[in-house]
């Protein structure tokens, strides 16, 4: 197993558990206890996690794990989600992606759809977007016209964040935006940990006809810090089957469509 995908999983877990022995981690992983030690210490060092005595516990920065350390977590069910979320968009439309996994995902089937590959007209779908990293995907799509706000680039999201980034996108009219969030709740609606993030993803929102949330269900009933938009903003949430059904039940009252992939 790479150091990467190891730290990855490790990662993983902890956010999980919250705590994780070393001895755990060395059984889970299939390594040994000293890899596991070196492992620790670095993701310490890189102040991911606090490490303890026996193993590590959650650090504050934990909460909110740089992108690339979050590529691991709900993988399957977020690849579903982004199939479904793509699905909803058509041919010609102009949407508006955030940062984020989920996000890039959906990024990453638009950009492989055949029929918009195939589109006679050039331009088959215009992206706006935020993030750097999907932006870096999607420019070499010819069929697809990319276009990135302004701002400064928050390392954990690759998010560009600050007062440059809604000046730009006061100017445009957004089909659709789909969102990634970190939480997502009947009564409080859609939020982030980050309020610069939340800032930016509120006005993707409010330039759109149409508000589509991806999130997994790990992150349904859930509260952040700053919101994004209410729950009555949200006219489409896209989540996975094992998302309760009560909670479904109360996104359905409040006038959301609930699709679970």
């Amino acid at each position: 197993m790479a150091t990467h995908e190891r730290w990855t999983r490790l990662l993983a877990i902890l956010g999980e558990r919250g705590t994780l022995e070393v001895t755990e981690a060395a059984e889970l992983l299939e390594v040994s206890t000293a890899t596991i030690r070196r492992d620790l210490d670095e993701l310490a060092r890189q102040q991911l996690l606090t490490r303890t005595r026996g193993g590590a516990v959650l650090s504050g920065v934990a909460y909110d794990l740089p992108l690339r350390y979050k590529t691991a977590r709900q993988a399957d069910e977020k690849q579903r989600i982004a199939q479904a979320a793509a699905r909803l968009v058509p041919p010609g439309a102009v949407v508006g992606l955030n940062g984020g996994t989920t996000t890039s995902e959906v990024a990453r089937e638009l950009a492989v759809r055949a029929d918009l590959a195939e589109h006679a007209d050039g331009i088959a779908l215009t992206v706006v977007t935020n993030a750097i990293n999907i932006a870096n995907e999607l420019a070499v799509r010819p069929y697809v016209k990319t276009v990135v706000t302004g701002g400064v680039v928050r390392p954990n999201s690759f998010e560009l964040t600050g007062p440059m980034a809604p000046l730009i996108l006061r100017e445009i009219s957004l089909d659709f935006a789909i969102l990634g969030v970190n939480a997502v709740d009947p009564k409080n609606g859609a939020a982030a940990h980050d309020e610069g993030e939340a800032s930016v993803n509120r006005a993707i929102a409010e330039r759109a006809e149409q508000v589509i949330v991806v999130a997994d269900s790990t992150k349904l009933g859930r509260r952040a810090f700053a919101q994004v938009c209410a729950v009555e903003g949200i006219a489409t949430l896209v989540t996975d089957k094992n998302a309760p059904d009560d909670v479904v039940e109360q996104f359905a009252a409040k006038g959301v469509d609930v699709i679970c992939a």
